[in-house]
C-alpha cells in the first residue's frame, strides 16, 4: 500500500469531524495555491477550487436543513447563512476576480473549530 493509498484509507475511515477537517484542509490549500491566478491554466485551477468549496458548503447547508440534524438550530442557521455567503463570494470571484481571502479565512476558522 502506498502512502497516498494509506492516507485515503485514513480519510475514508476516520471520524466525521476528521473527514470534514481533511476536506476543508484540502480545499483551502487549493484555494490558497490558486488565489493569485494569472494565467488561463491557473484560473481554471482557481475555478475548480472555488467549485469544490461551493459544493462542500452546499452539502453542509443541506445537512443543516434536515430536522434530524443534532446541531443547535442557531448553529445550523449560521452554517446555512455562511453557505449562501460562500455562494455569492465564489460567484463574484469567478465573474469579477473578487478577492477570495475571506473564503480562506472562514474555512480556516471552521478547521480550527473542527480540531477541538
Amino acid at each position: 500500500m502506498t502512502v497516498d493509498q494509506y492516507r485515503q484509507t485514513q480519510i475514508a475511515t476516520g471520524e466525521p469531524r476528521q473527514r470534514e477537517y481533511q476536506l476543508f484542509a484540502e480545499i483551502t490549500r487549493d484555494l490558497i495555491a490558486a488565489r493569485e491566478a494569472k494565467t488561463f491554466a491557473e484560473r481554471r485551477e482557481l475555478i475548480s477550487a472555488l467549485s469544490r468549496n461551493r459544493r462542500l458548503w452546499q452539502v453542509l447547508a443541506l445537512d443543516c436543513s434536515d430536522n434530524n440534524n443534532a446541531l443547535p438550530i442557531e448553529t445550523r442557521a449560521g452554517i446555512i447563512s455562511l453557505s449562501m455567503w460562500v455562494e455569492r463570494l465564489s460567484r463574484a470571484a469567478i465573474n469579477e476576480n473578487a478577492d477570495i481571502e475571506a473564503l480562506v479565512s472562514v474555512n480556516t476558522t471552521i478547521m480550527e473549530g473542527l480540531k477541538t
